[in-house]
């Protein structure tokens, strides 16, 4: 009986703090505008390239996937899972997977909210295991869940604002995601950095994934890229 209390009330918990996640994204739109047009500037002047991501390099956009994808559990390396894309951009991480094993009979979901990224995305891949959507959240389960860059421009937002934006987007992420959450972003410790772009704290994403997600909670110092990576799984 006690177990049975216990879950019913942990399940009460993550509800209400969903339904604040869900909120905070709502009230999140106005700040999203400014980045939103930044990516369809950087699409418009550079095609399906890492630029048009403010990726410096394709190296280093394929060395983030990398790095992400040693998420997929051994198990689950030949094949047969679903994988979401939040940020999918123009496909590019759909392109570092399509022809590893772990793509054999899994589907890919490619998310993103700029109608300019989903149609590039849709225009270059006409590959049956891959479907993109415009959307801020998730609206279906999936094995693993991916954000590669996905928080790093905020053209300026307020820094607490933009914090906010991305725990809450990170707990809707986490409440569609059966195995997995895998996500990146720039390193407050960084030693080059630039105007309109977010650098963040690991210690503080790393404190909400385990009090908010998860306890098996991992991060990986990406170094020499200005990034750290954090893994979520399922206990």
């Amino acid at each position: 009986m006690d177990g049975i209390l216990e879950r019913a009330s942990y399940n009460d918990r993550m509800t209400r703090e969903l339904a604040h996640a869900l909120e905070v994204l709502v009230r999140a739109q106005d700040m999203l505008e400014p980045v939103l047009s930044g990516y369809d500037r950087q699409l418009a002047l550079y095609g399906a390239d890492p630029r048009a991501l403010f990726w410096k390099d394709g190296e280093r956009q394929t060395r983030r996937f990398q790095i992400l994808s040693s998420l997929f559990a051994e198990e689950d390396r030949w094949g047969g899972i679903t994988v979401t894309d939040f940020g999918c951009g123009y496909g590019a991480f759909f392109d570092f997977l399509k022809d590893q094993p772990v793509m054999a009979d899994s589907r890919y979901i490619g998310v993103d909210l700029s109608v300019r990224m989903i149609d590039e995305a849709r225009h270059r891949i006409r590959d049956s295991r891959a479907t993109f959507q415009r959307h801020m959240i998730l609206t279906e389960d999936t094995d693993y869940t991916f954000a590669c860059g996905t928080y790093n421009m905020n053209m300026g937002a307020d820094r607490g604002e933009w914090a906010d934006y991305v725990k809450a987007s990170l707990a809707q992420l986490w409440s569609r995601t059966r195995k997995g959450l895998g996500f990146n972003m720039l390193s407050a410790g960084a030693a080059q950095q630039f105007p309109g772009l977010y650098y963040a704290e690991a210690g503080e994403f790393m404190d909400f994934c385990i009090g908010n997600l998860s306890p098996d909670v991992s991060l990986s110092d990406d170094r020499p890229l200005p990034d750290w990576t954090i893994f979520v799984l399922r206990p």
